[in-house]
């Protein structure tokens, strides 16, 4: 590690024991933020009644006889949510989070696969379910989120359950918190985000979760004053661990997001200090500021020289942000000071231009199989092109590199996962004495920083043995003014008698049509626009990487519930 003195952390070895000691330390201060259906104001939900909450709920699930089994949750992301996994992790069982965007049938194999014992589920997903229910009989309970009337042998109400357990918690029953934790036994089962066939179960553990937890929380300060706006999926582990469990081991604030489109209306509400995204939402941000910003010269003019003030009284230690930038931090609540990246690479200029603005984007590096975080950069310590710096505690090495120092990133340390549940095949090509191998290519600089450059299965090799790695063209290309996304590939090509670069490319049509609104453009001119725009990419990259053949794609690429674009899809 470097210089850098690193942020003091309380021990814990399972999340029970981080529950416990931050209902001890933060009792009545606010653990969530919470929408109540028909409600428009976010109220709290303080770390005693979170904690009381989860020991109802898992009090009544050991009287219905699930001790030891597995409870998969389904649902968006509520307090219900954070409740169920708590109470399901912290001695029940195994928790399974599943994707509620799943058709029925892949949803079943899940649960099949997983062999879950009791499904925990939002009114949003009652079709589903009720055509899961009528074709599985492996599930011994579902419980209903919304679902506060009907119950019967199978269907259970979870308002009622938890008054069923807060009865016999008042009858002296302590059962539920005397259920022994194994740190080192499977206790979180998450499926890799992949078609049903080919996504991996992922065996994590108390130790695992608790370890990453601590780490990361040693490199990047967070405050009890922090509210953190929960965007992403709850079932991904990067929100999973990052948006939530972060947040209430360090005494902060999560307040659950309406959806993506409710952003900023719930950035405002919440008054949220820090949200979690993916580069594909900054990015958006981003360009949808200077967009608007372009449409009014006046303004436009006033803020770059605001800019340039701001960054003279910087070099002077004096920051002027907020000051000069207030209407723009209003725009977001007036709060925001982090912004975390994660799930991809983030383009380097938008992390810049946002911080120049008075908010930080920082932006890590993780996977499912590792906790999830590897790398993070750091608050006082950071590059926008890199993807941090290894947690401590972590190993990471670099192997095969070529002569750029260019090789497969993998990880050793007690973050890494136990394996991929009944696959020993998979497991044993991607654990190797200890070493995770990520499947990421990429390369350490000298002051430990970790920069990805690409897929191991993504990179094109030309017939001379160069390598050129799509990610960095992608990114080139999402820079252009009128292209919304980009997927580069390699094609073989006659005429070239070589493998060339080749992209498939969504023109940004809503930007197209407002700067040729006096003039619409056929598809030909559109083509030509873009091609104009790849021409310029093509400008900044050494010839072999050159676009040379693209096609235009009306609809946008399908993506995981976490933003990423799916590269491989099957038809």
């Amino acid at each position: 590690m470097r210089n850098i003195p690193l942020y003091e952390v309380r021990p814990i070895n399972t999340l029970r024991e981080m529950l416990n000691s931050s209902s001890e330390i933060y009792g009545d201060k606010a653990a969530f933020l919470v929408k109540r259906k028909g409600e428009e104001k976010y109220e709290p939900v303080t770390y005693k009644q979170f904690k009381n909450d989860v020991c109802a709920l898992g009090t009544a699930l050991l009287s219905l006889g699930l001790a030891g089994k597995r409870i998969a949750i389904i649902s968006e992301n509520r307090y219900e949510w954070v409740v169920a996994y708590m109470a399901a992790v912290n001695g029940i069982g195994v928790v399974v989070p599943l994707d509620k965007e799943l058709p029925v049938n892949e949803i079943e194999n899940l649960v099949n696969r997983s062999k879950v014992n009791a499904i925990v589920y939002s009114g949003n997903c009652r079709q589903h379910i009720e055509n899961l229910a009528s074709r599985n009989s492996t599930v011994e309970y579902y419980i209903g989120m919304d679902s506060d009337d009907f119950e019967d042998q199978k269907i259970k109400s979870f308002k009622k359950l938890l008054e069923k357990g807060r009865e016999i918690l008042e009858k002296g029953d302590t059962g539920y918190d005397s259920l022994q934790i194994d740190p080192e036994a499977m206790n979180i089962l998450l499926f890799t985000s992949a078609t049903t066939a080919k996504s991996k179960a992922v065996m994590l553990s108390h130790r695992n979760l608790s370890s990453n937890l601590m780490a990361m929380c040693t490199m990047l300060y967070i405050d009890p004053s922090d509210v953190f706006l929960s965007v992403l999926p709850l079932h991904h582990t990067y929100e999973n661990t990052c948006g939530f469990l972060c947040p209430i081991y360090r005494g902060a604030t999560v307040a659950f997001c309406e959806g993506l489109r409710h952003i900023q209306k719930n950035l405002q509400e919440s008054k949220a200090t820090v949200m979690l995204g993916v580069p594909l939402i900054f990015e958006a941000m981003h360009r949808r500021l200077w967009d608007t910003i372009s449409k009014q010269p006046e303004t436009e003019k006033k803020l770059k020289l605001a800019l340039k003030i701001s960054k003279l009284a910087g070099k002077i230690g004096i920051d002027l942000r907020k000051k000069l930038f207030a209407p723009i931090h209003n725009n977001f609540g007036g709060k925001v000071r982090l912004f975390i990246s994660g799930a991809a690479g983030i383009d380097p200029l938008v992390s810049k231009g946002f911080r120049e603005l008075g908010i930080f984007v920082l932006q890590g590096y993780g996977l499912t199989e590792c906790s999830p975080i590897v790398a993070l950069n750091r608050d006082v310590d950071f590059r926008d092109n890199a993807a941090g710096i290894p947690l401590p505690g972590l190993d990471v090495r670099i192997i095969s590199p070529g002569s750029d120092g260019i090789g497969e990133i993998t990880v050793k340390g007690p973050s890494v996962m136990m394996g991929y549940y009944e696959d020993a095949e998979s497991t044993e090509k991607v654990l190797k004495d200890g070493w995770f191998h990520t499947g990421d290519l990429g390369y350490l600089d000298k002051n430990e920083f970790v920069y990805i450059t690409g897929r191991k299965k993504n990179v094109i090799v030309t017939k001379n043995g160069k390598n050129i790695y799509p990610e960095e063209i992608e990114t080139l290309l999402g820079r252009c003014p009128h292209i919304k996304e980009s997927i580069v590939f390699g094609k073989d090509d006659d005429v070239y008698g070589d493998v060339v670069v080749s992209a498939t490319i969504v023109p940004d049509m809503e930007k197209i049509e407002a700067d040729f609104a006096d003039k619409p453009l056929t598809p030909e001119e559109i083509r030509e626009l873009i091609h104009k725009e790849v021409k310029e990419v093509n400008k900044s990259l050494v010839t072999y990487k050159y676009i040379k053949d693209f096609d235009l794609r009306d609809e946008e690429f399908e993506k995981t519930t976490s933003k990423k674009i799916k590269r491989y899809v099957e038809s």
